[in-house]
């Protein structure tokens, strides 16, 4: 079957675009052919010989970008106010009208026969786009797998708008080809009080494949960015915005201040969350905790240049770390708690609702807290650090469990749920 994945964005290292990533593995694994329409996608180079291998056709459609200027005068006008811009449905519909016309196209050059929406009727970031998209897929009838990272509703921001008859419409529509995917228990049972039927499909993670290791790229990464042979890196795999909770990560380490710990940040602060970041680093040097914000270092793949600093991969990282922080205050589900299973390290994580609802269930093993740093989570982490038994335990256990409950085979066997559900 030709699958067409279509989202604002599918490049980078969002957790929207890297699950997608891995769906298309998936769904390659059995036989299908995928393809991608975005307002923003990965370099071609970057596709072809790393990211995305599987993926045999893309279409770049700036328009469907949720940082596109038309898309952003909409944003700003449709929520934050209850008052209606005179201009804000008619810009919404010329927006719609032109990708509409793209999304015909992308159907008509790859011969789609079915398509997975990848958060465009979750989260109205881009109103033209999921208008647009719910015409074709009423006109189409081509069967459409919603996939629902998460939900407007959830955010404060949204709350106070003035297209309220639109959010009803299309967040999400309720078409009779459209088959609904959630990522967590809480959101199929929101859906549910919503009057829609859904499936789990939990953040995923290749579980069977070898780890990667220290080899002869990444083997100066540590030297590379200052951290010496008997430091600790502590890895913030995420990126800064607050509700991933980073001043925890840093209390942490600032509590631990007789090891020589690095705290080290992967991924950017956007415009909107600079002031956070400034935060951050004004606490950090308060607490003498050296904190580096290092974005500029990794990226989706390895990358190279003449004239800049050598590059690495997030998974380079990984390799490297000591010790995960993964203190976020909400989460959707968690992928860099998958990533952390999967490179083998012990890690600290906040209890999230979504955590204790579908992860902790499933008998993981980590340390602990609950939205503060406790003299019990130092001491766990001292321990961890220093016995590397207890490690070893800890992550073996891990391993089995991402094996079982969030690996590409229970994905396989929630999508051909859903396939077989077309025919029935």
């Amino acid at each position: 079957m030709r699958i067409g994945h279509i989202s604002f964005r599918l490049a980078g290292t969002d957790g929207v675009s890297l699950e997608t990533a891995k769906i298309v593995d998936v769904l390659t694994r059995m036989g299908h052919s995928n393809y991608y329409f975005a307002g923003e996608l990965d370099p071609q180079d970057i596709v072809i010989t790393t990211k995305h291998p599987a993926i045999e056709g893309r279409m770049y459609v700036p328009f469907a970008h949720f940082s596109h200027p038309k898309a952003k005068w909409i944003t700003e006008n449709a929520f934050g106010t209850s008052l209606t811009h005179p201009d804000l449905l008619k810009n919404i519909n010329d927006l719609a009208n032109i990708l509409e016309k793209e999304l015909y196209s992308f159907i008509k050059i790859f011969n789609i026969e079915l398509i997975t929406v990848q958060n465009v009727f979750a989260i109205p970031i881009n109103l033209a786009l999921s208008a647009a998209l719910f015409r074709v897929i009423k006109d189409t009838k081509i069967p459409t797998i919603n996939h629902n990272h998460d939900f407007y509703w959830e955010r404060e921001k949204y709350q106070t708008n003035c297209v309220k008859e639109l959010l009803d419409q299309y967040f999400p529509p309720r078409l009779t080809n459209i088959r609904q995917v959630v990522i967590n228990s809480q959101a199929q049972l929101e859906l549910s009080n919503r009057g829609f039927e859904s499936e789990i499909l939990p953040n995923i993670f290749d579980f069977h494949a070898v780890p990667p290791g220290i080899d002869s790229y990444n083997s100066d990464l540590r030297s590379e960015l200052g951290i010496k042979k008997d430091d600790l890196f502590f890895l913030q795999p995420t990126r800064v915005i607050p509700r991933k909770g980073i001043e925890l990560a840093i209390e942490l380490v600032s509590r631990l201040s007789d090891l020589p710990i690095k705290l080290i940040i992967t991924h950017k602060a956007e415009h909107d969350t600079l002031e956070y970041l400034s935060r951050l680093m004004s606490l950090a040097s308060t607490k003498n905790v050296d904190l580096r914000y290092l974005p500029e270092r990794f990226q989706p793949v390895r990358e190279t240049g003449k004239g800049k600093p050598k590059n690495y991969s997030l998974w380079d990282a990984y390799i490297h770390a000591d010790f995960i922080t993964y203190p976020s205050l909400y989460e959707g589900f968690g992928n860099a708690l998958l990533e952390t299973i999967y490179f083998k390290k012990p890690f600290l994580v906040n209890r999230y609702k979504i955590f204790q609802d579908d992860i902790e269930p499933t008998g993981i093993k980590a340390v602990k807290i609950e939205g503060q740093i406790t003299d019990q989570a130092v001491s766990e982490v001292r321990i961890l650090l220093q016995n590397r038994e207890m490690v070893d335990n800890y992550v073996d256990i891990n391993t089995m469990v991402g094996k079982k409950y969030f690996s590409y085979q229970t994905a396989q066997e929630c999508l051909e749920k859903i396939l077989k559900s077309f025919n029935d």
